[in-house]
Order: structure tokens, then sequence, then C-alpha cells
């Protein structure tokens, strides 16, 4: 059989693993953020239904802009959005390289604040585009003058900011987004993935939109929406943004099966985002228990929480997992990621870390 080395591989390839979490099977999977709570048995059964009534045509080609979809997201959203406000695709990932296929590119740059989503250099990497990154503060946050130092230095076509960032959990202020609008040539996208989660009174930049033609906001439904396994991110942007996207996308990119059930999980928004109240306790509790062990937290709006810091932190990730629990070896050195789960999902979480934080042969902290 020939081997991918015998390939004529892009030269920025060589040597490249497929990006992706650790896909195993353990009772206790805590490691890419997703809501544990499905949905019910009412949901599934429209969500049935809905394809039942799709597959009568599915020798036809999907609507091809999704506009029904993109109503609905419209509506979710709120804000005086429209369809012409939305664009959908396959996960916030698809949305992403939309973005940057339209505005990055050959001799084009891309500029975000690390540590933040690791798929970002990726996209980067696959429309041919410069990636640079600038370090956040110590705690996580943005600093804006060196924010608008490091545009200023970079003149970036695309800027990617995350909030709440992933992987630390940090909120953006709205005013830090402005600044970076304000100073940016090219084009701000502010990644809302876990906006859900946020704590109560943190705003979205989807706030910032009127007025800001070179400024858009992604989400996904993946996470709070407890519909990773339906792929469906979207971004709201000004309609000629939009449009860009639209330039670009693959004809007949979302499926008919896609757009019919993420229309009846936004037509039951309100069960489906039913856990986001109980996930946001957990990941408070958790976050207080890792505090108390004596280790570093960072301050989440997410469904997760990064926690540190260790010498070695792929021994307690491999000490945790020898007991059945997994969550992300991710982040800066010596730092972890676990998600919020189920009060049950938890319990093995902490029961597990205290064991192995008891072994003095993983349980070394960073000074």
């Amino acid at each position: 059989m020939t081997g991918l080395a015998e390939l004529p591989l892009r030269p920025e390839l060589v040597g490249e693993q497929p990006y992706g979490a650790p896909q195993l099977d353990v009772a206790v999977r805590l490691n890419v953020n997703e809501n544990p709570y499905g949905p019910s048995e009412a949901v599934i059964a429209q969500i049935a239904a809905a394809v039942t009534e799709v597959a009568r045509d599915l020798n036809r080609y999907p609507e091809r802009d999704a506009v029904a979809l993109r109503g609905d997201l419209a509506a979710y959203l709120g804000h005086g959005l429209t369809a012409d406000h939305v664009w959908a695709a396959n996960g916030s990932n698809e949305v992403m390289l939309h973005v940057l296929q339209a505005f990055a590119g050959p001799g084009r740059t891309v500029l975000s604040f690390a540590p933040t989503y690791s798929m970002y250099p990726e996209y980067a990497r696959d429309t041919h585009s410069g990636f640079v990154t600038f370090p956040r503060e110590h705690d996580f946050t943005i600093d804006v003058d060196a924010a608008l130092a490091a545009i200023e230095q970079t003149r970036p076509d695309v800027v990617l900011v995350t909030s709440p960032n992933n992987p630390t959990g940090t909120a953006l202020p709205l005013e830090v987004v402005v600044a970076l609008v304000d100073a940016s040539p090219g084009v701000v996208v502010v990644d809302e993935a876990y906006h859900e989660f946020a704590r109560t009174g943190t705003p979205s930049a989807l706030e910032l939109l009127p007025g800001r033609s070179r400024l858009a906001v992604s989400r996904t439904m993946s996470k709070a929406f407890a519909f990773a396994g339906g792929r469906l991110g979207y971004l709201a942007a000004d309609p000629a943004f939009v449009d860009a996207l639209r330039v670009v996308r693959l004809p007949y990119h979302l499926s008919a099966v896609t757009q019919a059930v993420a229309r009846v999980a936004l037509a039951n928004a309100t069960e489906m985002l039913a856990a986001v109240d109980r996930l946001r306790v957990a990941r408070d509790e958790v976050a207080a228990w890792l505090a108390g062990r004596g280790l570093e937290v960072a301050d989440s709006d997410a469904n997760f929480v990064l926690f540190g810091r260790f010498a070695d932190r792929h021994a307690v990730w491999q000490g945790l997992l020898d007991r059945g629990v997994l969550i992300r070896e991710v982040g800066p050195a010596g730092w972890l990621r676990v998600s919020a789960g189920t009060p049950e999902e938890m319990t093995a979480f902490t029961q597990a870390l205290d064991e192995v934080l008891a072994d003095d042969d993983v349980s070394a902290r960073m000074p």
C-alpha cells in the first residue's frame, strides 16, 4: 500500500496530524465541552418526523442558501437581525474557514491572541494565510494597548478573538472589541461559541454590529444547544459580509437533513437550552473545588474550567484516564481543561483527581 510520505503532499502538510481530541470509549468524557444532556423523546420524535419529510425529496438538491434556517437563527439571536445578517454552515469550523477563504489567503495575515482555540492556525494553514499570535495577560485577558500595538505591527486582514475564550473561558469586554474593530484594517470576528454559558450580565458582541460592517460574531449549536452531532454553526454580520461568504461556500454545503433538524432544535430552543443553568452551576462548583485543592483555576464564563499548573500535566491526564475519566490536555504548558458535566460525571472526576493528586509520582505542581 502507498504511504502518505510517497504522495505529493503540500509541503506545509508534511508531518501534520489530523486535528481532533481523543475519542475514547471511557465511562466519563469531559474533554470536548459537549452538553451531556440530550434532547427529550418529544424533540427526538420531531427530529425524526422532519427527517422523514425531507427524505421524500432527497433526490433533489437542498435549498442552497438555507434562507429559512438563517431566518430562524436570526430570530433566536434577536438584536433586530434578519436572515440577510446570518450565515450558517457545518459547524463554526466551516464558518471560520469561509471567513478566511473570503478575507485572508496568500499574502494576507490572520491575527489572534494566545492561548486561544487551537483550530485557528489550521484554518490559516488550509487557506494559505499567514498566522500570528500575541500573548494574552497572565490572567488570560487581552490588554488593549498591547493588542493595538500588535495590530499596528502586523496590519492583519482578519482578527480572530474568542469570548468566552477557549481554552481559558475568559470573556472579552465590549470596549476591547470596539478598540480592535476601530484599529483593524481588515475584518474582526468574535467567536462566541460558548456565550450561552456566560454569567448573567456578560454582554455579547452582537450589540456592536450596527454600523460596523467589518465586525462579525460567530456562534454554534454544538455546545449549549446539545446539538454537537447536528453540526451547525453560524455567524451574524452586515449583509455585505454575509454575501462575501456566499461567494466562497461550496454549492449545497448544508444538507436538507441538517437544515431540517437544526430548525427543529431552534423551534425547541427553550428545552434544548434547559440544562445551561445546571452546567453553569457545575462549572462554578468544580472551579471552587479545584481551587480548594490548591490548584490554579482560570476564571471561566464557558462550560469548562482550565486548571493547573502541573510539572507533568500528561501524567495527571493519564492518571485520570486510567480511572475512566477523559479530560483535555490543551492550553498553556502545565494546564488541563475539564468540561462541566452531570453530577455523576463531576463526582467521578473529583474522586479520580483526588486519587491522582495523592500519587506523588504525578502530583508535583509547577512553582
